[in-house]
């Protein structure tokens, strides 16, 4: 038997408006000495970045196999990617659930045997090489060509890498090796879908070929449903095209939680603080919003965040519609870290690096180990698959917090994480999301304080 080859393959992709102009990079390196040995990057047209991240990494595996074909059962490729869902669903830790990741994964999976390969996540900072490969792309396709070795640039904006030993790829059943081949034989049904990721859409007649998108056009975020605009291959249909009767959506009405102390002030209040009570203005806020919910008689159930200033909300709209409450841990709060209970000009003046660096990127944490949005959004995104699951035709009033609300608006718009900057939400606000069963949403109210005045 032939001694192993080692190679890393670091590998990203971005949709310029998820979905939108989509492209992915890819490299292959030496562990042993930090070079390159391999870069491939492909403007894919309209896509979300999670099909792309996928493209991405059957690009680098395809890569890898191809600079040692001989190597067979020897090689063994450690895959580092800022794309904590690939990384996660490809160890096998995490369920592949969209219509759309499936095929992609399984393509993925079938590149080389499952024990040959490792996966680690790792910062967007440390991804510089991929992700400019995969921007390259884009900007090739933007430019009507296709992305050339020759012309690329990628490998000067790459971070310095230093020599490095691979993971060992043995261990017991539930690492990484274990987890890839449970998820490897889970999709050996979707394989048969793997050669047509992207089917060309038939236009319905009377409408012109050009109404009809030639690629995905899914939703983007982590756990999000969405899918592809061909209707046969039982993804949801988006737009104005005729669709079919999808019965009643499951309804989620956001209630933000009352005012607290903290609340005016503006201060960072979120899961690793001190957990307030509502103030006397937070408790006449749960008041009025509880009997406009009764007035209205449209609320089924009520699921709230742990946290204090939820329950207590959640508590004064169920003591009028006689319900009981369900707690999610999926919805509380973002845990801020060392910037609980500051105000965003305190944390600016003690961490003015650490906030530059959050503001500019979901996957950024606050200081002293709080969460990122990223990290919030995969936990919201499950919260809000349980109860949607369970919940078709009824209304769900959710009693929850601003990041939360925020992720749940964004992914049901299809819209970046920066949009989270970009929405007002008062204290026991409303807003509201419905959500059908062919995975698409409408976001049909949104801080609505009518109910307060």
């Amino acid at each position: 038997m032939s001694a192993a080859r080692q190679v890393v393959v670091e590998a990203d992709g971005g949709s310029r408006g998820n979905p939108g102009p989509a492209g992915y990079g890819a490299v292959v390196i030496d562990p042993a000495t930090g070079e390159p040995l391999a870069e491939t990057a492909e403007y894919i047209g309209v896509a979300t970045n999670n099909v792309a991240e996928y493209r991405g990494l059957i690009a680098g595996l395809t890569a890898a196999k191809a600079l040692f074909p001989d190597a067979g059962d020897a090689l063994r490729v450690h895959v580092r990617m800022d794309s904590k869902l690939v990384v996660e669903q490809m160890s096998g830790r995490w369920k592949i659930k969209h219509p759309d990741m499936k095929p992609l994964a399984a393509r993925a999976a079938a590149v080389l045997p499952p024990s040959s390969v490792t996966y680690e996540w790792i910062p967007r900072a440390q991804n510089k090489h991929a992700d400019r490969l995969a921007n390259e792309a884009m900007d090739a396709g933007r430019d009507g060509r296709q992305w050339e070795a020759s012309a690329s640039t990628a490998v000067l904006d790459a971070p310095a890498r230093t020599p490095s030993t691979l993971p060992p790829v043995q261990g017991p059943p539930g690492d990484q090796v274990a987890g890839a081949a449970k998820a490897r034989a889970a999709l050996a049904a979707a394989r048969g879908a793997a050669d047509t990721l992207f089917p060309v859409p038939v236009p319905e007649p009377g409408v012109p070929d050009t109404a009809v998108p030639a690629a995905p056009v899914s939703a983007p975020a982590p756990g999000q449903p969405a899918g592809t605009a061909s209707e046969k291959a039982g993804a949801p249909q988006t737009g104005w095209g005729s669709a079919p009767d999808l019965g009643a959506p499951a309804t989620l009405v956001l209630l933000r939680h009352g005012e607290t102390a903290l609340t005016p002030e503006k201060r960072f209040s979120g899961s690793g603080g001190t957990d307030p009570e509502l103030s006397a203005t937070g408790r006449g806020q749960a008041e009025r919003a509880a009997g406009h919910f009764a007035a209205l008689g449209t609320v089924q159930e009520i699921v709230s965040s742990p946290l204090r200033r939820c329950r207590e909300t959640a508590a004064a709209v169920a003591g009028r519609l006689g319900l009981d409450v369900r707690i999610d841990e999926g919805l509380r709060e973002t845990d801020f870290g060392a910037w609980e209970g500051l105000t965003f000009g305190e944390v600016r003046e003690r961490y003015a690096d650490d906030l530059t660096a959050w503001l500019a990127s979901p996957d950024t944490a606050p200081t002293g180990g709080g969460e990122s949005f990223a990290e919030v959004a995969e936990r919201v995104a499950a919260a809000r698959d349980r109860i949607v699951s369970r919940s078709a035709g009824r209304t769900v009033l959710l009693v929850t917090h601003v990041t939360p609300i925020k992720t749940l608006v964004r992914l049901a718009l299809g819209a970046p994480p920066e949009a989270l900057f970009r929405m007002e939400l008062s204290a026991a606000s409303i807003s509201t999301v419905a959500h059908y069963a062919d995975g698409n949403a409408s976001v049909r109210l949104l801080n609505d304080t009518s109910h307060l005045r």
